[in-house]
């Protein structure tokens, strides 16, 4: 079991884990070692979420998912397996937690009285600003 949340955890058995050989460093090895991770979870087949949350993951998740519902998550900073796999793992964890929270709802205010007077006044003395320029006096005449 996956811990996302206090009430919310994903079985061991939705993630879906290959292994590939990564690009970058590694030395020696980068040539024969599997390092790098491709994690997949069935986002449209978990029973583990609720809708709300795999709605709002589905926003998050981009390009990240498949046509579908599949997401995948590389993983190849490190140069072992097994931190790649620990990295791809925090990788949907975050992902998910942030689906997890739900968006607050706005609620609707109108402006208070002395904010609309405020407001105007400082229309009107804008205005005649702009008026007493406009209306100069020409000497030259």
């Amino acid at each position: 079991m996956i811990q996302i949340t206090p009430h919310l955890t994903l079985a061991d058995d939705e993630l879906v884990f290959r292994f590939v050989r990564a690009s970058g460093p590694g030395g020696q090895n980068v040539n024969k070692v599997s390092s790098a991770v491709e994690l997949r979870f069935d986002l449209a087949r978990s029973p583990s979420l609720s809708e709300a949350i795999k709605e709002r993951l589905t926003i998050l998740a981009g390009k990240r998912l498949s046509a579908d519902g599949l997401l995948l998550i590389d993983a190849h900073r490190f140069r072992t397996q097994g931190m790649n796999r620990k990295d791809a793992i925090a990788r949907l964890i975050s992902l998910i937690q942030a689906a997890a929270i739900p968006p607050k709802t706005r609620t609707p205010t109108r402006p208070s009285r002395s904010s609309r007077e405020t407001r105007l006044e400082t229309k009107r003395k804008t205005s005649q600003i702009k008026q007493s320029r406009r209306n100069k006096i020409s000497l030259g005449d």
